[in-house]
């Protein structure tokens, strides 16, 4: 079956994967990762799959057609978003229309958490795959190639929601997470085949780098994060550390020039013995002579710190959220204000660099502890930092509780963003609006970088440690563009 997988044209450099999707300041550009592994197990099925990431090579949906050529799909897979899902819904319609046979599948956390709502939406769209995707989307390849649009046939597949002959909503029951990870073929495999990876920059990590897995879920139950609430679960699913090894040593071999590998796992740091087996082994097979960064929680030991730095981890990437303890309770984030002072003192001795990333108009939030935030921020002092208001996902246990109380103030999903598709916010407690918070982001990530401490710090780095001159400079010129053209008004 040829297959069309795209992450459609929306807004230049929207990451629609990021778990908060949007437009950075810093310039970053999160690669379709879920949307290549789904790719990578299409084609081992057999099928023949294109894969095109608009919003990093600046295509239209007329010039995606274009580099088509005579390849006429069977069957699209869109990848989508919150904040971009009625544009998502357009492009699929325009490809229908181009290809009026093509069968329309939409993937992604918004469709996950909205599966009839969002087919509700737009008679144009045949099917959603809620949920870890991978195996129904090959499913559904396979029974789309022997049975072609047969109700019977989707009814079987698990994990799908479609529109039937009659055109009837149908939701079928939820597909098991997948067990054996080691089966998916490797992300950066993909990547290889069918991306240019240079679009794709962190703005906390080394350019140009390829980002992956180790595993999924999140055993924690933070409040507002979607990916495990909407796609994956919260139990760590993991691929076995020789798998992960052969993927770094891939990456080695097959990506020349490449300076970082991001490992995307929720929070890799979740399991700490497997951390010390994974570093031992990178060391032990010439792994860890690329740089690697991972998402971690604050509360990772002196001892691993050191292996983990050892083994080439170059960075954390952690979220703080609050300089309240209240707040950090209310949203589950099952740490202390103490046991992160601990961590960021720990990671500084180790050796490894901390992207902070700092949420503001959680659940008790006023305006006395928006300052202790922003004050909190300034006293850790990580590598880098983000602010943004707190973004509310369909699905997720903050959704259900901010409308229960009446306070997301719009349910256009457009709203999620700001004219220039910065992150906005929808949310306004009694103490705040959703303006004030976008102001304070806006106002603390300036008092954050313009210190002139972290200002001379950051010379001192490039001098210092001239790898991650690249990165610093281009960030700092992405800032600065909106220091002097200030974003559009959510």
């Amino acid at each position: 079956m040829k297959i069309l997988a795209l992450n459609p044209p929306f807004l230049p450099k929207f990451s629609r994967e990021s778990r908060s999707p949007a437009v950075t300041r810093s310039g970053t550009l999160y690669y379709p990762m879920w949307l290549c592994y789904a790719v990578g197990c299409l084609e081992k099925a057999g099928h023949d799959v294109e894969l095109f990431d608009a919003p990093a090579s600046g295509q239209t949906v007329e010039q995606v057609m274009s580099s088509l050529g005579d390849f006429v799909p069977d069957m699209l897979v869109l990848d989508t978003s919150t904040p971009s899902i009625y544009n998502d819904i357009e492009v699929g319609e325009a490809l229908k229309k181009a290809y009026p046979d093509v069968f329309t599948v939409l993937v992604g956390v918004h469709v996950s958490a909205l599966p009839l709502e969002t087919l509700a939406l737009s008679p144009q769209i045949d099917a959603v795959a809620f949920g870890e995707y991978d195996e129904t989307l090959s499913e559904l390849a396979d029974k789309l190639s022997q049975s072609g649009r047969d109700d019977q046939a989707l009814s079987e597949i698990r994990g799908l929601a479609f529109r039937d002959s009659t055109g009837e909503l149908r939701r079928n029951e939820t597909r098991p997470f997948i067990e054996d990870l080691d089966s998916i073929p490797f992300v950066s495999q993909t990547y290889r085949r069918h991306l240019d990876i240079s679009p794709y920059f962190y703005g906390h990590s080394r350019h140009p780098l390829v980002v992956m897995v180790t595993g999924r879920g999140c055993p924690f139950h933070c409040t507002y994060c979607v990916v495990p609430q909407t796609l994956q679960g919260h139990r760590y699913r993991k691929r076995s550390i020789e798998s992960i090894v052969q993927e770094f040593l891939y990456i080695r071999d097959n990506f020349p020039g490449i300076q970082e590998i991001m490992i995307e796992d929720d929070t890799l740091t979740a399991d700490r013995k497997r951390c010390r087996e994974l570093s031992e082994a990178l060391i032990a097979t010439g792994g860890h002579r690329i740089p690697w960064s991972a998402n971690s929680r604050a509360d990772v030991d002196y001892d691993t710190m050191c292996l983990m730095r050892k083994a080439g981890c170059r960075l954390f990437c952690v979220g703080f959220e609050s300089g309240e303890q209240e707040i950090l309770d209310n949203i589950k984030k099952s740490i202390t204000l103490e046991k992160i002072t601990d961590f960021m003192r720990n990671a500084r001795r180790a050796g490894i660099l901390v992207h902070g990333c700092f949420m503001v108009g959680n659940r008790g939030e006023t305006k006395e502890t928006l300052q202790k935030t922003l004050q909190f921020a300034k006293t850790l002092n990580p590598d880098t930092a983000q602010f943004y208001p707190i973004m509310v996902y369909p699905g997720t246990s903050d959704y259900q509780y901010f409308d229960e109380k009446g306070w997301i103030v719009s349910h256009d999903f457009r709203k999620w963003l700001t004219e220039d598709g910065l992150h906005s916010s929808v949310v306004s407690n009694p103490e705040l609006t959703y303006e004030e918070l976008v102001k304070f982001c806006d106002r603390a990530r300036k008092v954050f970088y313009l210190r002139p401490t972290y200002i001379f710090s950051k010379f001192r780095q490039m001098i210092t440690y001239p790898l991650e001159a690249k990165r610093i400079i281009k960030a700092a010129f992405t800032f600065a563009k909106y220091l002097v053209h200030p974003p559009a008004k959510a």
